[in-house]
């Protein structure tokens, strides 16, 4: 039962830290637009395709939600639509990993899309931030995919 109570305690402690670290600096960057799903999202691989990159995988998050949720008894439409969109940089994830082999949890970059069931002809485009690291090369390189994932997102939503 201590055991319990002190990993409680530890987890409480660590929520307030983190939760005060998350007003300072989001960990997820959005923007948003006026516009229809398909379109957004076609800006978007457009603005990865135009850097040389090629996309990975799309995850259908909105549609494997919508599934599961029936089948767990949810019925509210979290989204209207709703996808991730994975790619890569070899330059970019070389130079991650070359200053932290555990700067691969990093990779593959991501973008996601969605658009929520109340806002029609809102899309909402987002990406993740990727954190601080001890290292100044580590650093540097985790601020270049940032900045890749800003400048794309920047280029789809002008």
């Amino acid at each position: 039962m201590k055991t319990s109570w002190t990993v409680a305690l530890a987890y409480a402690a660590l929520s307030a830290v983190t939760g005060a670290a998350l007003a300072a600096e989001p960990e997820v960057v959005v923007r948003s637009t006026k516009g229809e799903f398909k379109d957004v999202k076609e800006r978007v691989l457009m603005a990865i395709e135009n850097r040389g990159l090629v996309l990975n995988y799309t995850a259908r998050i909105g549609a494997m939600l919508e599934r599961t949720g029936r089948d767990i008894g949810r019925t509210r439409a979290v989204y209207s639509d709703a996808e991730m969109l994975e790619f890569c940089s070899a330059r970019l994830s070389r130079d991650t990993m070359e200053a932290d082999p555990r700067n691969i949890a990093f990779c593959p970059y991501a973008i996601a899309l969605y658009a929520l069931p109340k806002e029609p002809g809102r899309v909402y485009v987002a990406y993740r931030r990727l954190g601080t690291s001890a290292s100044p090369q580590s650093e540097k390189s985790l601020r270049a995919v940032e900045k890749l994932l800003a400048d794309i997102v920047a280029e789809a939503l002008k």
